[in-house]
């Protein structure tokens, strides 16, 4: 359940793999190890000790709980997914088939949306997830369990911040072609809470662009995109052509964004292409043609300029790629290019609002800093694109999240057995959930 739209995901969506989980296929070795040693210590009767008041290892109850230590905070997300492999994975086989025991759990999660706090130190943690039940009935799920927190915690959380980096400004989410496939519609899902998240904190209503309809598979949203640079090429390298003959055979509904670095020519290309559809938006205009102005109506150009090169609008010694200046220069042609139009002295206030509506779309190597690097020059963009940045794990975005057990129930009471240098922790997001209503 998200703190947004309090809707939960359930295995009805997420449609899990939960015949290959409950056999321990995604899990960890040591951890089937584990339900083997605490199955037969169950079988056998076996307690730690000698004592009869001891309790019997292989029934014994913890409580373990999940947590990451991502500083200064970390965006939550998938606890949903947690809750529902707790929910269909708690268990084990016997002679009669799965056994599933997961009513007898105690469960206490965080939403997914919440944002966690960590100070550095490990005894400070704030759990996110609370279990409490038989060790042996949830153990080869910690494996899966941190897994979707972790991946979908540090997409969620690199995506706020790039977020907050681009002021408000949309993020098109790009990273679909530098990951499996099956990692869409998690990593869209952290993606969408994300701008959620940032809507919610600060009072926007940024958009959530994803490029494939996976990404938007948990969520209901869909995938969005104009032209790559192949079909300029199939066009032998006319850009202003492939986006006319887009704009042609695609819906109007859909946004008309030109493709201008294919000839390394941004400024070129862009008027270029803007003077083309204006002949179209033109004859619409004249005729009233509502559905054709949607049509005909340039929407943006997209820079996505190499690094190694520098576009021709450029003098030697400016910056390679896509940089604030060459958006200014594009940002002022385009505002100007209608003087060079044959336009009625009637239509020039409207092929002036025409250009000024295009939008400038700033895609190639984009991440939060380089974004705040654009935003502090005041770059005229007006939406960026950002791919495998979001997946970004290194010392700063590591988002790793830990499943501790915590306390043992021993004669009906709760005693304290974490680790060394950890210690049971309790967060006032944790609410109580009933895992037989999912």
């Amino acid at each position: 359940m998200t703190r947004f739209d309090h809707q939960r995901l359930t295995n009805a969506i997420l449609q899990l793999d939960v015949e290959r989980i409950r056999r321990g296929f995604y899990s960890d070795r040591y951890f089937e190890n584990v339900e083997q040693v605490l199955r037969g210590a169950s079988a056998e009767n076996a307690r730690y000790g000698q004592e009869d008041t001891h309790p019997l290892v292989g029934d014994l109850e913890v409580e373990a709980q999940v947590f990451t230590r991502r500083a200064p905070y970390a965006l939550v997300a998938g606890i949903d997914v947690a809750l529902a492999l707790l929910r269909h994975a708690t268990g084990s086989f016997s002679d009669d088939g799965w056994q599933d025991t997961s009513t007898k759990l105690q469960v206490g999660a965080a939403e997914d949306g919440v944002i966690v706090p960590y100070d550095g130190n490990p005894e400070n943690v704030l759990p996110v997830l609370r279990v409490r039940g038989r060790y042996r009935d949830f153990a080869l799920l910690e494996t899966i369990i941190l897994g979707y927190l972790t991946r979908m915690s540090r997409v969620a959380t690199n995506t706020y911040e790039a977020l907050k980096a681009a002021r408000g400004k949309p993020l098109l989410f790009f990273p679909a072609r530098f990951d499996l496939p099956g990692v869409q519609a998690a990593d869209g899902y952290a993606y969408w809470l994300a701008v959620q998240r940032f809507n919610a904190e600060f009072g926007a209503q940024v958009l959530p662009l994803v490029s494939t309809d996976a990404q938007g598979a948990w969520w209901g949203g869909r995938g969005v995109g104009t032209i790559p640079h192949a079909l300029i090429a199939v066009f032998r390298g006319d850009t202003a052509e492939a986006t006319v003959a887009f704009a042609r055979h695609i819906p109007a509904e859909i946004p008309r964004i030109a493709l201008v670095d294919f000839n390394n020519d941004c400024v070129g290309d862009a008027v270029r292409t803007a003077a083309a559809f204006w002949q179209e938006y033109e004859r619409a205009w004249l005729a009233d043609d509502q559905e054709g102005m949607r049509r005909w109506t340039l929407n943006g150009v997209r820079l996505d300029t190499s690094p190694n090169l520098r576009d021709v609008s450029l003098a030697e010694g400016d910056p390679g790629g896509v940089s604030p200046k060459l958006a200014r220069l594009v940002r002022t042609a385009l505002d100007e290019a209608w003087q060079g139009w044959d336009v009625p002295p009637e239509l020039k206030d409207t092929a002036r609002a025409f250009c000024a509506r295009i939008h400038i779309v700033a895609t190639g190597g984009f991440n939060r800093d380089r974004i705040a690097q654009f935003e502090a020059d005041a770059a005229p963009i007006n939406s960026y694109g950002v791919g495998s940045s979001l997946f970004r794990n290194d010392k700063e975005t590591n988002t790793d999240f830990t499943m501790d057990v915590v306390r043992v129930k021993e004669g009906g009471i709760w005693r304290e057995m974490a680790k060394t240098g950890r210690r049971a922790n309790t967060n006032p997001d944790l609410n109580p959930v009933a895992l037989e209503q999912l």
